[in-house]
Formats: structure tokens, sequence, C-alpha cells
């Protein structure tokens, strides 16, 4: 079987909460139209954690772009601490479009950092695209495709 597509044109960066030292606060991620994907995953990236730090997050939907965000049911991760060893470690957040709710149709990613300063970042990958290729809806800071 040969592959002509290129992963770089199946998926699209969608959303990102750019790698940084966040001070305890909340974050969130670009809005995420899911008229034009069927999925999307987001990639929870904490680098070193504060000390006693915690890190959240969590998907919301909305039905409107700018409009007000709820959390969307299951669609949030076992808090990392510093306690709990969690320095370096990924997780990992996969949401189908018909797993939202009725009326649903933006994500955003929310990341809440508690505690301490932290290192973290997100980046949000959208998979089976409506419309190809999927990279013509990266983000406009995508500087650069090496394919």
């Amino acid at each position: 079987m040969e592959f002509t597509e290129r992963l770089s044109e199946q998926l699209a960066i969608v959303s990102c909460i750019d790698p940084d030292a966040y001070t305890a606060a909340t974050v969130t991620g670009d809005e995420i139209d899911m008229r034009y994907f069927r999925r999307v995953i987001f990639i929870v990236m904490a680098g070193t954690l504060g000390s006693s730090a915690t890190i959240d997050f969590k998907v919301t939907e909305c039905a409107s772009s700018g409009g007000s965000f709820t959390d969307l049911s299951g669609k949030a991760i076992t808090q990392l601490t510093d306690a709990g060893t969690d320095d370096d470690k990924q997780a990992i957040v996969e949401v189908a479009a018909e797993e939202m709710g009725a009326g649903m149709r933006y994500l955003k990613g929310s990341l809440t950092v508690g505690t301490a300063t932290s290192d973290v970042g997100v980046i949000a990958l959208a998979d089976c695209a409506r419309y190809k290729p999927a990279n013509a809806y990266d983000l406009s800071s995508v500087d650069e495709i090496v394919a």
C-alpha cells in the first residue's frame, strides 16, 4: 500500500497553549471549529513543575464562537502534581465530534496551573478533516512544515 498524502497534510495544528513557565492561573487555547474536523487530540506536555505545583487540563465546548464555554463531560486529565513526580510527563485527551453536546460546535482546551510556576504547554491536532488538506487549517503561528 502506498501513501501519497503526508502526515502533515492529514493533521492540522488547530490550537495551542505555548510552552512557557506559567504562574498559578488558568490559560485557554485557541477555539477549534469542529465543523471542519471529526476528531481532535490534545497533548499536554509538563516540564519542570514548581514545588507543590498542580496541573489540570480539561476540554470545554460552546455553541458559538466567543461564547460561554462549559466543561465537556469526561474530557479532563487526572491532575499532574509535583508531589506525584509528574515532571516531564505528557497526558492526552481525545475528542470525537459526536461526543460533543447537542448544538455544540467549538472546542477549547483549558489549562490550570496551581500553587507554583511550572513549565507546561498544550498542542491540539485535528484529524479526519472534512476538507483536504487538513494543514490548510493550521494556526497562523505554524512557521514551517518540513516533509
